[in-house]
């Protein structure tokens, strides 16, 4: 299954892709783990919030692989695959994307790929609801992610967001 997800940051290409070059603890949304190299596995949350009070969530492991540029373009690729019952969840293989849209404005967005487990079993559920579930998580993840980059800019407004 494909899924993507992106939104625009009212920032500069180059601080936001060097943000990302930096240490992944500074970014990546539900961090357990902090990591001093490309290609190091990372611990964190992800999920979605089912209302203010609660959220559904479980622990991956994230693995960055290196940063491919092209000009205005940064893509850095990146693994996800659950903790414990990994049979249960579909590893994702994704690539988070960075592409100036001018001056001010940059995309980050993710475009990634995930078999759904259990065979015709799980091709069925994701069809009827659990690629939903992949799309609220991948969201809540790039939201996190812009939230982060923001941050630390000191950006208040909200980024405008799309599918």
């Amino acid at each position: 299954m494909f899924i993507r997800y992106y939104l625009d940051l009212p920032m500069r290409f180059e601080e936001v892709e060097s943000r990302l070059l930096e240490d992944p603890g500074s970014w990546v949304p539900g961090i357990a783990e902090g990591a001093e190299s490309r290609g190091e596995r990372l611990l964190a949350e992800v999920g979605f919030p089912m209302s203010a009070e609660r959220r559904v969530a479980k622990s991956v492991e994230i693995e960055l692989g290196t940063v491919y540029r092209i000009p205005s373009k940064a893509l850095l690729p990146l693994t996800w695959k659950a903790t414990g019952s990994e049979a249960l969840f579909p590893v994702l293989e994704a690539d988070l994307e960075v592409a100036a849209l001018g001056p001010e404005r940059t995309q980050l967005s993710i475009s990634g790929r995930y078999h759904p487990p259990l065979g015709m079993v799980g091709r069925a559920l994701d069809r009827a609801m659990l690629h939903r579930v992949a799309e609220a998580t991948v969201k809540d993840f790039v939201d996190g992610i812009g939230q982060a980059l923001r941050d630390r800019e000191g950006v208040a407004a909200r980024p405008e967001r799309g599918s």
